[in-house]
Parts: structure tokens; C-alpha cells; sequence
């Protein structure tokens, strides 16, 4: 099936990152016009919209992302991860995972649901994590923030299905990308065998594995799919 999404203009949060790249490429590919939101320090991508933004500050934050113009589409793929026993986490480091990966994404629905309000058609869809199943150690701020990435998920969905938002969220597993290598920089034959061991299907997850699943949530092939938290792990 081929996904038609001309005319529909994305934000895509995150979007330099391993999985942000694949994210702008397949949305891009599928007819979309793209706007990239990532840190200030950031290259703009090339032959796309771009936001260099700072998260310190959520409502600067929101106003910017308002003025930049209307989106149909939203991604809350950013997301700011840390691996370490949850004693040696600082309260800062604890509230900057949150404000990150969560509190940026609900800014990002208030600014971008208007326009989508008015035209009765809409898209948000955030990142949760394989995490949440329990299994992992040394995660405790990045679970509590994916938790309420999925707390939000389901509670817009319900607010705005009746202005034709639909609002998902996407769970992925170990994905092969420039974070787990810094993450797991001193241990990552380790981790990986950790990783096969434990999906049904023994093989690493992409970028683009994310990046199908987000377009076509993304269509009006999925306009009845609202509230769900869609693994793709590999069959954890």
C-alpha cells in the first residue's frame, strides 16, 4: 500500500537523531513537508524546514513552535536518555528527562492543535519505550517520563477524537542507533547479545522500522487507530 501524505505538513521533534533521520526521510517520501525540531546547536537539514530550539524554557518553547506556521502532523520522537542506578540520578538530571519527554510533547499538542482543530484532521504521534515492560535496569527518570508520554497518549486521544485527531504512540524496542552506542558504549556486545536473547525475532530493529509504523498511523489508512501504544520490539 502506498501511503499518500501530499499536502500534509509534519513536525517531527528529535529529527537529527538516528530514528528522527528515518522519521523525516519516510514522511518525506510519502509526499509530506517537513519541519525538524531539535536542539539549537543542531545543523539544519537540508531542504526542510528546520526550529532550533531550547526546552529550559517550555513556554518560549511553545510560542516559537505556534509562530512557526500550521502543522497536520506531529512527532514527539525527542527524547533525552541516561543509564545509571536511579541513587545516583540528580533531581535535576530527573526533571530534564521529564521536561524532555513529556512535558515538551503536551507544549507541542496545545501549539500545534488548533490548526488541526480547524481543519478536523489531525495527527500526534508520541514515543513511549520497551521499557515500560520492567525488564531493564537503570531507568527510572526515562520510565517515569515514557509513563507519562503514555498517560498523555491516551487521555488526548479521548480530548480530541471528536476534531478528527487521532493520537498514538509508538513503543519501540533496542533500536540500532547513535544512542545505544553512546549508552552502552562500554558494554555493547554485551548488550546486544542482552537484546537477542531477548526478542522472539533475532534480528536488531532499524530506524526505518519505527519510521513505517509512524507514516502509516500517519494516513487515513489508520483514521480509526486512536489511544494505542503500538510495540515494535521484535517480540519482546
Amino acid at each position: 500500500m502506498k501511503i499518500d501524505l501530499s499536502g500534509k505538513h509534519a513536525l517531527i521533534t528529535g529529527g537529527l537523531g538516528t530514528i528522527g533521520t528515518a522519521l523525516v526521510a519516510m514522511f518525506s517520501a510519502a509526499g509530506a513537508r517537513i519541519t525538524v525540531l531539535d536542539r539549537p546547536d543542531g545543523k539544519p537539514p537540508h531542504g526542510h524546514g528546520w526550529l532550533g530550539v531550547d526546552l529550559s524554557n517550555l513556554s518560549a518553547f511553545q510560542a516559537a513552535v505556534s509562530d512557526a506556521g500550521s502543522f497536520d502532523i506531529l512527532v514527539n520522537n525527542a527524547a533525552l536518555i541516561i543509564n545509571k542506578p536511579f541513587e545516583e540520578f540528580s533531581l535535576e538530571e530527573y526533571e530534564e528527562q521529564v521536561r524532555v519527554n513529556s512535558s515538551a510533547g503536551f507544549a507541542l499538542v496545545q501549539a500545534c492543535t488548533p490548526h488541526m482543530k480547524a481543519k478536523g484532521w489531525g495527527r500526534v504521534i508520541n514515543m513511549t519505550s520497551v521499557t515500560l515492560n520492567g525488564q531493564w535496569d537503570g531507568f527510572v527518570p526515562y520510565l517515569a517520563s515514557k509513563g507519562a508520554a503514555l498517560g498523555l497518549t491516551k487521555g488526548l486521544a479521548r480530548e480530541l477524537g471528536k476534531h478528527g485527531i487521532t493520537v498514538n504512540a509508538i513503543a519501540p524496542g533496542a533500536v540500532a542507533s547513535e544512542a545505544e552506542n553512546r549508552v552502552f558504549a562500554d558494554r555493547l556486545a554485551e548488550y546486544n547479545q542482552f537484546i537477542l536473547k531477548g526478542q522472539s525475532v533475532k534480528a536488531r530493529i532499524m530506524p526505518e522500522d519505527i519510521a513505517r509504523l509512524a507514516v502509516f498511523l500517519s494516513s487515513d489508512a489508520a483514521r480509526m487507530i486512536s489511544g494505542q501504544n503500538i510495540g515494535v520490539d521484535g517480540g519482546w
